[in-house]
C-alpha cells in the first residue's frame, strides 16, 4: 500500500512535467519514506503506524488532486471527485467492519446467506478502494495527457466501465 501510494504521490506531482525528465529529489524523498516506514513498522509492528503513514500518502494525494480539479482542469471535477468519494466510501466501511467486527459476525450468523455476504465491510474495502485507485489513476492518465496534448477521452466499455483512449497529437 505504501509503495503503490508513493508511485501515484510521485505521479500526481510530475504530471505538469516535460517528457523524459526525472525529479530525483521527490523520487529520493519518497524511497526513502518508504523504507522507513518499512523498517519502522518490521520492528514495531504496530498496525495503527502503518495506517497513519498511509493516511499521510493518501492525504497529499487528495490535496493535489482538490488542486488540479481546482485550479487546472476544473472540468475533471467529476473523475477526481468519483474517485475519492469510492476510495472513502470504502474507508469508511473498512473502519466500521473493525469498530464492530464481533457485533457484524452475530449478526451474520442471524440473517440469510444473501445478507450476510453483503456485510462483509473488509471486502467492500478491498473491492471500493481498488475501483477509487483504478478511477484515481484514470484521473492522473487524463491530467497527464491532457498536458501533453494527446486530447484524452473518457470512454465506457459496455457504458458502465471507464476507459481513456487518445485522439492524435494537435500541432503547436
Amino acid at each position: 500500500m505504501i509503495y503503490s501510494c508513493c508511485i501515484f504521490v510521485y505521479c500526481m506531482f510530475e504530471c505538469f512535467k516535460t517528457k523524459n525528465s526525472v525529479n530525483y529529489h521527490l523520487l529520493f524523498t519518497l524511497v526513502l519514506f518508504s523504507l522507513i516506514v518499512t523498517t519502522v513498522y518490521l520492528r514495531v509492528k504496530e498496525p495503527i503506524f502503518h495506517q497513519v503513514m498511509y493516511g499521510m500518502l493518501v492525504f497529499t494525494l487528495v490535496v493535489r488532486s482538490i488542486y488540479i480539479v481546482t485550479w487546472v482542469y476544473p472540468w475533471l471535477r467529476g473523475l477526481g471527485y468519483t474517485s475519492l468519494g469510492v476510495f472513502l466510501l470504502g474507508f469508511l466501511l473498512w473502519n466500521i467492519d473493525n469498530i464492530f467486527c464481533d457485533s457484524l459476525r452475530n449478526f451474520r450468523k442471524k440473517v440469510p446467506p444473501i445478507i450476510a455476504v453483503t456485510t462483509q465491510f473488509h471486502a467492500w474495502w478491498h473491492i471500493l478502494t481498488g475501483l477509487g485507485s483504478y478511477l484515481h489513476i484514470l484521473f492522473s492518465l487524463y491530467t497527464r495527457t491532457l498536458y501533453l496534448r494527446y486530447r484524452p477521452k473518457v470512454k465506457f466499455l459496455f457504458g458502465i466501465w471507464p476507459v481513456i483512449l487518445f485522439e492524435p497529437l494537435r500541432k503547436q
